[in-house]
């Protein structure tokens, strides 16, 4: 089954309008992204990834994605 979100409806999308909550520490509102870089952006994913998260009992994703695909 799939699911579409309706446009304006960002409570339909939490985990997306958090992420780019959490994109706005790094990037203002408003930034040309045109002027971000591919470094910038990997140095941003990177601390995103290293942040621990509630709903993964407080672990960091990236530690989470290496234990489930040595699991696999």
């Amino acid at each position: 089954e799939t699911y579409f979100a309706h446009p304006y409806a960002s409570w339909q999308r939490g985990l997306n309008e958090n992420t780019n909550g959490l994109l706005r520490q790094f990037i203002p509102k408003g930034t040309d992204l045109t002027a971000v870089t591919n470094d910038e952006l990997r140095k941003y994913q990177g601390a995103l990834n290293s942040r621990p998260r509630k709903c993964l009992g407080f672990r960091q994703p990236s530690v989470v994605f290496v234990e489930l695909k040595q699991a696999a």
